[in-house]
């Protein structure tokens, strides 16, 4: 159920990456300016300068990535987008009805598309820009291994998603964190670029944009994957109070169970093994993980 975030930060890097590359070639091969690096005293650094340009790009790179998010989710996972209107199977028509009335529930004015992906994975997921233009996908693997209430206790933490407006609250802590990315990694690019000859600095100071953009992401994902992992709680909630607490939890024990025995056939199955495993890591590798431990997941949704 993390694919949300997953598509998000995926694009946010891209977009992020892309625009730094334009930026760079434009101020650096031509007389257009903009490095920021004065040569005054000191480190010789416009800070003013660079930190409105960081915002300025910062918060952009972030909204173009929410923006196309469930464009990119549904290219990605090849989603079925499934018309209420149109003809159904049972089981299809099923999940629309669950989405429906969960969404309705949720007191959402606009109704989220709905989708299934081909997938043996037990996972599900929403995205999309606004509360209006939200996407909720579940793979075929959950419909066919999960039951009925373990299925709508999903969907009801997909649904709440959206109602708490998870996406758009995500994209403002995305739009400051890359903020810092790319201050930060522009200072540190000017001064890598000072320890070379005179005739190199250019190129070096170019590459190493890239290069410290990418890593400085790559940090600052982990303060995104912690508000991840607290919203995940959050929905849990906002799911039991729409499905029912039963339901939610049921969901989850389910999710479990999956894991686990996915867990002893791993050698038949890895890669669906790597996706379910959205509680199996351990360690430093916890911090980037977009959800909690599901034992603490069903522990405080039955604390509630």
């Amino acid at each position: 159920m993390g694919k949300r975030f997953l598509f998000f930060l995926l694009t946010n890097i891209l977009v992020m990456t892309t625009i730094i590359i334009v930026w760079s070639a434009i101020t650096h091969f031509t007389d257009l300016g903009g490095t920021f690096d004065t040569g005054g005293p000191g480190l010789g650094i416009d800070y003013a300068s660079l930190m409105l340009f960081s915002l300025l790009v910062g918060f952009l790179g972030s909204f173009i990535s929410l923006a196309m998010s469930r464009w990119m989710a549904k290219k990605m996972m090849k989603v079925k987008v499934l018309d209420p209107d149109g003809p159904l199977s049972a089981q299809e028509r099923s999940v629309v009805e669950k989405v429906h009335r969960l969404s309705r529930a949720a007191g959402l004015a606009h109704m989220p598309e709905v989708g299934i992906y081909q997938s043996g994975e037990v996972n599900a997921f929403a995205t999309g820009p606004t509360k209006k233009r939200s996407l909720v996908a579940v793979s075929q693997g959950l419909l066919n291994n999960m039951d009925d209430d373990a299925v709508e206790g999903v969907i009801a933490h997909e649904v709440a998603h959206v109602s708490n407006g998870d996406m758009v609250t995500m994209t403002l802590l995305q739009g400051v964190v890359n903020t810092f990315v790319v201050f930060f990694s522009r200072i540190a690019a000017i001064l890598v670029s000072r320890l070379v000859r005179s005739e190199l600095e250019v190129v070096v100071r170019f590459a190493a944009i890239i290069i410290f953009q990418i890593l400085f992401s790559i940090l600052g994902s982990l303060v995104v994957m912690a508000f991840s992992r607290y919203r995940e709680f959050h929905a849990d909630r906002g799911g039991a109070d729409l499905a029912g607490r039963d339901k939610m939890a049921h969901a989850l024990r389910s999710l479990k169970a999956h894991v686990e025995r996915a867990t002893v056939n791993d050698r038949t199955d890895d890669s669906a093994v790597q996706t379910m495993k959205i509680n199996g890591k351990s360690g430093m590798a916890k911090l980037f993980s977009s959800h909690p431990d599901l034992e603490e997941r069903i522990a405080r949704l039955e604390q509630r």
